[in-house]
């Protein structure tokens, strides 16, 4: 078998698959159908300092390509989840992530510090580029300033694996991700949802409740790999590459295109055993081309 563990910052991955925050629950609900211990990494659900309700139905809808969806980060609270969802997942023999968020940059430094705190939790995905809240989220993640202010904030509490997950609506994602870098982020992701739209004709209105919602699935693919590609060659620190994932394939081509590891999300939906199979796939195609190592493809583009 090839060697495919990965760094993340000091995070070590015993493979360069991990599944995407909001995609997966917190992991447990998809032990029946695959062993979790078999992926590098779990990125549980956004969560946030104070609980939400999110957006009101409908907020889900399929595309001939993906999935439209406006669910507005629904969470119990940073409290609830380190008292109740901590003690279910911290035993699971794999690196377990979450996925921050806030509506300002005091909530998100809070968040942190608090995540901080729990053993188990050695990294948190920053998440500065939601497009489905009304209140932060994507609003920080599409300058540099914003982008870099909440990574300051959050450094200064947080002293474990930061992750910032970029946003796709923008006009340079590279510059972006050179000014969280230089805050301190440890990696980049990307890519977030792209902005998108669904409209019942007959209905003549939105399918989504607030109007628009994030486009994840195949149809994002060719220009999340763009994106991770152009970072890639920007940054010095490792990035991770999402958006349109579901067979190893694809994944082989985000690695080549510079990412060092990979997140599924929209494909767990239609196949719970995505991410073993695709690890799996990694490994018989690193083996079929002679390679050893998966540093073997990062990047060759």
């Amino acid at each position: 078998m090839a060697q495919l563990s990965v760094n993340i910052g000091s995070l070590k991955l015993k493979n360069p698959v991990m599944t995407a925050s909001g995609t997966f629950g917190y992991g447990v609900e998809f032990a029946d159908f695959l062993p979790l211990d078999g992926i590098g990494g779990i990125i549980v659900k956004g969560t946030t300092l104070h609980p939400r309700e999110g957006n009101d139905y409908p907020r889900m809808v399929e595309t001939a390509q993906g999935l439209l969806n406006c669910v507005g980060l629904q969470n119990k609270g940073v409290d609830y989840f380190c008292e109740h969802i901590y003690p279910q997942i911290s035993a699971i023999d794999t690196n377990i992530l979450v996925n921050v968020s806030g509506s300002n940059i005091d909530e998100y430094a809070e968040c942190a510090a608090r995540i901080n705190e729990l053993e188990k939790i050695p990294a948190i995905e920053l998440n500065i580029s939601c497009p489905n809240v009304r209140q932060g989220g994507m609003a920080f993640g599409v300058t540099c300033e914003g982008a870099a202010s909440v990574v300051r904030a959050v450094r200064k509490r947080y002293d474990k694996t930061l992750i910032v997950k970029l946003s796709p609506n923008v006009t340079d994602i590279a510059e972006i991700a050179r000014a969280v870098e230089s805050e301190g982020a440890d990696s980049v992701s990307l890519i977030n949802t792209l902005m998108g739209m669904s409209i019942d004709i007959e209905r003549r209105q939105s399918r989504l409740s607030i109007g628009t919602g994030g486009l994840s699935g195949p149809a994002v693919k060719p220009v999340a790999l763009r994106m991770v590609w152009q970072v890639a060659r920007s940054v010095s620190i490792p990035v991770v590459g999402l958006g349109g994932i579901s067979t190893a394939e694809d994944a082989i081509e985000f690695f080549m295109a510079g990412a060092t590891a990979i997140e599924i999300g929209t494909a767990n939906f239609l196949n719970p055993h995505v991410a073993i199979d695709v690890r799996d796939g990694i490994n018989s195609w690193l083996d079929a081309h002679g390679c050893s190592s998966i540093q073997d493809i990062i990047g060759v583009i």
